[in-house]
C-alpha cells in the first residue's frame, strides 16, 4: 500500500534527523569525538524540543498562543520524579521507604497519590495522561466559551503563575521549592554511568524523531489546512460550519501531552525537577525558542530549543547576569530584523536581492515615454494583445 502524500513529506526530514541524531551524534562519541557530557547535555536539550513542537503546533499552525506549557512538562516531569524517587526509595538519608523530604515533614506513610507511580508503565502513562487531561478541562472550559488570542495567552499565563506557587508549598508532598532530586537509579541501574546516560539520549532522539515525523504528518494533512485556516481565517471557518473549538481542544491536548513527554524525558538527564522550572519564565522561554527558530516549520522549534539552550550553557558559564539581557535581546532582533525566524533567513536574503537586481526587461505601453538608458530589451505591447521587441 503506498503511503500517503503526508507520511511522504514527513519520510524525508524525519529520515534526516534520524540519521543525524540516532546514528551521527552516537557514533562520534563511541570515537570519541564527543564526549558523554556533551552527549548528555544533548540529550537534554532534545528532550526541551519536544516541548517546543508542541508549542510550534499550536502556535504557528493553530494560532494559539500559550504563556503556560511549562505546566504540562511539570506534570510529565514531576511524574517521572516522583517514580524515580519511589524506585530509590530505602537508599536515602533515613532508609525508610518514603522520599526523604515526606521524613523531614513527618510524613509517615506515602500519600495516595503517589502509589500509581511506583510502577513505570503507569508512571509513563500518567505523564502523558495527566498533562492531556488538564489541558482538555482547561480547553474546554475556555475555547467553547470563544475566549482566545491576548485573553488566553493571560490566562495560561495565570495558571501558570498559580501551579508554581502550587507546587512551593510543603503541603502538596511535592518536595516545596526544593522539588524532587537525589534520583540514583532507573529499573535498578545506576542514573550516572555513562552507558545509562547513553541509553537515555537514544530513548530521547528516538522519540523527538517520532514526535517531529507524527507532527509533520498532522500538520501536512488535511487536519494541517484546517488549523492554518483556523490561524488565519478563524470567523471564516467557522461561518462554513467547522467545530472550533474541538479542534483547538484536541491540538491543544495534543502539545501538552507532547509537553509531558518532553518532561519524563528530561527529569532523569538532570537529575532533579523544582517548582522553578514549571513558572512563568520557562514558558516564556518556549516561545522565544518557537519565535527564534521560526514558528509554523516544525524543524524551526527544534533549531530554536537546541540553539538556544545550548548558548545558555556556554554563556552561563562565564556571563550568568547578561544572560536574561542576551536572550531579550536576541528575540527582540529576531522579530524585527527576521520575523520568519533562523529558518526564513535564506527566504527572506531571496526576496531583497530580487528587490535591489535590476529588471531584465523594461516595459513600455502606449502613450509612455521610452527609457532613456539604452540597456537592455524594450518589450513594446499593444492593444491587439502583439508585441514589438525592438533593440
Amino acid at each position: 500500500m503506498k503511503p500517503s502524500l503526508a507520511w511522504q513529506k514527513a519520510l524525508i526530514p524525519g529520515s534526516i534527523l534520524a540519521v543525524v541524531l540516532l546514528i551521527g551524534l552516537p557514533l562520534l562519541n563511541a570515537l570519541g569525538v564527543l564526549s558523554d557530557y556533551y552527549l548528555n547535555l544533548f540529550g537534554k536539550y532534545l528532550a526541551l524540543a519536544i516541548l517546543a513542537l508542541g508549542m510550534d503546533l499550536i502556535w504557528g499552525y493553530a494560532g494559539i498562543l500559550s504563556l503556560g506549557q511549562a505546566i504540562f512538562f511539570g506534570c510529565g516531569a514531576y511524574a517521572m520524579g516522583m517514580y524515580l524517587m519511589l524506585e530509590s526509595s530505602g537508599q536515602g538519608v533515613y532508609g525508610e521507604r518514603i522520599p526523604d523530604f515526606m521524613v523531614w515533614n513527618r510524613v509517615t506513610t506515602l500519600p495516595l497519590f503517589w502509589k500509581p507511580f511506583q510502577y513505570f508503565p503507569l508512571a509513563v502513562l500518567l505523564a502523558l495522561a495527566i498533562p492531556a487531561v488538564a489541558a482538555c478541562i482547561f480547553g474546554v472550559l475556555t475555547f467553547r466559551r470563544r475566549v482566545s488570542g491576548t485573553y488566553f495567552a493571560i490566562l495560561t499565563q495565570a495558571m501558570a503563575f498559580a501551579t508554581w506557587l502550587m507546587c512551593n508549598r510543603n503541603e502538596m508532598n511535592l518536595g516545596g521549592t526544593n522539588g524532587l532530586t537525589d534520583f540514583k537509579s532507573l529499573f535498578g541501574v545506576s542514573l550516572n554511568t555513562p552507558s545509562t546516560l547513553r541509553v537515555l539520549y537514544l530513548v530521547t532522539a528516538l522519540c523527538l524523531v517520532g514526535s517531529f515525523m507524527a507532527c509533520k504528518w498532522l500538520v501536512g494533512s488535511k487536519m494541517g489546512l484546517v488549523l492554518t485556516a483556523m490561524r488565519d481565517q478563524e470567523q471564516r471557518l467557522r461561518f462554513l460550519g467547522y467545530p472550533i473549538a474541538q479542534y483547538k481542544i484536541f491540538i491543544f491536548a495534543l502539545a501538552a501531552a507532547l509537553a509531558g513527554l518532553s518532561g519524563a524525558l528530561y527529569a532523569p538527564q538532570v537529575g532533579i525537577i523544582t517548582p522553578s522550572q514549571i513558572g512563568v519564565l520557562p514558558s516564556l522561554e518556549v516561545v522565544v525558542w518557537v519565535a527564534t527558530g521560526g514558528r509554523g516549520t516544525l524543524i524551526g522549534a527544534l533549531l530554536g530549543a537546541v540553539g538556544i539552550n545550548a548558548a545558555r550553557s556556554l554563556l552561563t558559564a562565564s556571563y550568568p547576569e547578561w544572560w536574561p539581557i542576551i536572550l531579550g535581546g536576541l528575540f527582540v532582533g529576531v522579530v524585527i530584523l527576521f520575523p520568519d525566524g533562523l529558518v526564513g533567513i535564506p527566504n527572506q536574503l531571496r526576496q531583497r536581492l530580487r528587490r535591489t537586481r535590476p529588471p531584465l526587461f523594461e516595459r513600455s505601453v502606449p502613450g509612455s515615454v521610452p527609457s532613456s538608458s539604452g540597456r537592455g530589451l524594450r518589450v513594446r505591447i499593444v492593444r491587439s494583445g502583439s508585441c514589438s521587441i525592438g533593440g
